[in-house]
């Protein structure tokens, strides 16, 4: 990967804004339960961080993916996983499809807004009866008219309690699962729709809603690119997810690795200091090392989709080992923090916590895998009967 002085003034930027805005008040928004993400992406619109990728015309940069894995990667410096979640959601999962096959219209109206940060949006995909498996969602789009008539509930919505507006699949026919769905932006002050906070044990500070659609209408004009095409476009969007989700875990594993390098150092026990056990730093190092293949692999996969390749089996790949990974640093350093590790506010507990999630959100690991051997050719072949 080769990073340029703009990637590196990108950086600092970055960097810069989380040590300011962001950590001085995490604990508080950790408790809160939330963060005001309006004021919060309104400072990031207003740096120009919100619309790394997206069009001029529409207020963004007009850079390339390489700068929001730059991004992704500096918020992993934040000292909890909700927020950095929460800004992903709106710079590099909800937006795609719209910045790429929204009209001009639909982006003036919804995009613009999304990067400066007059407007929070989010994704509406998951649902109670199913996550990973996006061809079975139950939503539907009924035609009525200049209007689509929406109902049903989405799940685990992040920033849903406080999101202007909602980037919605929906069945919008009855036909094949994977040509009858839409991508919709949906207005969340519409008749019809109503939120409920979802507690979670971990990423306190974002908040996540389930959404409730009651007979709302949306114009048909709100629909993103071509009826039925849907599904695609979100498969397209769930790769530079995945990716996005990847980049934001390097430094944060980096983090809880030095954090725990630290404590062990000054931590003492029979006489000498943990680290001083060749078990300890023994395992450090290997964990490290796990970490900077993580990042090869990451770097990688961005490098081939810039390129234009088809990254699914490469981005599966790192989102894959993304989660476990995340899990296994989390673990592994919480045991060497002793019962200092299984306090609430520790540091090294939040990243237990909060990086959980990482093998659960974007497509289970168990769906990872499943991409990988289809792509291999390894999966079993199904009996003609």
């Amino acid at each position: 990967m080769q990073f340029t002085e703009q990637h590196q003034q990108l950086r600092d930027t970055v960097a810069k804004f989380v040590a300011g805005e962001i950590n001085p008040h995490v604990e508080e928004w950790e408790k809160a339960g939330e963060f005001p993400s309006h004021e919060l992406f309104k400072k990031m619109g207003n740096l120009g961080l919100l619309g790394l990728r997206w069009p001029e015309e529409y207020g963004g940069a007009g850079l390339d993916f390489s700068y929001s894995l730059v991004m992704a990667e500096e918020l992993g410096l934040c000292h909890c996983g909700g927020v950095p979640m929460a800004i992903g959601v709106q710079t590099d999962m909800c937006t795609p499809a719209l910045a790429r096959y929204g009209s001009d219209e639909l982006r003036r109206e919804f995009l613009a807004p999304a990067i400066s940060g007059d407007m929070v949006a989010c994704l509406g995909v998951s649902e109670p009866g199913g996550g990973s498996d996006v061809a079975a969602v139950k939503t539907t789009a009924r035609s009525d008219g200049d209007d689509y008539v929406i109902n049903g509930t989405k799940m685990w919505i992040t920033n849903g309690m406080k999101a202007d507006w909602c980037c919605l699949l929906a069945n919008t026919s009855d036909g094949h699962p994977h040509g009858n769905k839409s991508l919709i932006i949906v207005p969340l002050n519409s008749p019809g729709v109503t939120r409920q906070k979802i507690h979670k044990i971990g990423m306190h500070s974002s908040d996540t809603a389930q959404l409730f659609f009651d007979d709302v209408r949306a114009p048909k004009r709100n629909r993103i690119g071509d009826e039925g095409a849907g599904f695609l476009y979100q498969m397209l969007q769930f790769q530079e997810e995945r990716l996005w989700g990847a980049a934001s875990s390097l430094k944060g594993m980096d983090s809880t690795i030095d954090l725990t390098i630290e404590y062990c150092r000054e931590r003492k026990a029979f006489g000498q200091s943990l680290l001083d056990n060749q078990v300890i730093h023994f395992r450090l190092a290997e964990l490290r090392t796990e970490v900077e293949a993580l990042r090869s692999l990451t770097y990688r996969a961005v490098e081939a989709f810039l390129r234009g390749e088809d990254v699914t089996k490469l981005a599966s790949m790192a989102k894959l080992k993304c989660g476990r990974l995340t899990r296994e640093v989390a673990d592994s350093c919480l045991q060497y923090w002793g019962g200092m590790g299984y306090t609430a506010d520790n540091p090294v507990s939040r990243s237990f916590r909060d990086g959980r999630l990482v093998s659960i959100g974007g497509g289970a690991d168990e769906i990872m895998l499943g991409i990988i051997c289809k792509l291999e050719g390894t999966l079993p072949r199904r009996r003609k009967d």
